[in-house]
């Protein structure tokens, strides 16, 4: 008689788990950033005639009405914007390793001996089972 058992075997199949995605999107934001800026002003300076400037304030046109006129200038700030590149993003997969429990159920023969004993009497004694290997 040959007795038999089942085997568990577990083994792994691989799976869709889910995914994953790198979605790109745009955000305005204010910033803001202090910049000297110049400009020019005017200003009447008066020079009193004094003995040392006399010739030249004497060299000057007769007494007649005139005009003379000064260009001002101002800078004014000018903003550009310019894409650069700042950082590259990607997804990668890494394999995890975890341990799992599998549990089942296995069937297993069992083989027993019987035998009839006689009692000191010699009478036939109920049958006693005599176990065979498990």
């Amino acid at each position: 008689m040959t007795r038999s058992e089942e085997q568990m075997h577990v083994s792994v199949e691989r799976h869709e788990s889910g995914r994953a995605r790198l979605r790109k999107y745009v955000v305005t934001e204010e910033v803001q950033q202090t910049v000297p800026v110049r400009h020019e002003e005017v200003r009447v300076e008066r020079e009193p005639i004094t003995d040392a400037n006399r010739g030249e304030a004497m060299s000057g046109p007769d007494i007649t009405e005139d005009e003379y006129e000064v260009t001002l200038h101002e800078e004014r700030p000018v903003v550009e914007t310019e894409a650069v590149p700042v950082e590259r993003v990607r997804l990668t997969t890494e394999e995890r390793v975890t341990n799992e429990t599998v549990h089942g159920r296995v069937r297993k023969e069992r083989i027993e001996a019987e035998t009839e004993m006689k009692d000191d009497t010699g009478r036939p004694g109920p049958d006693v089972p005599e176990r065979g290997r498990e």
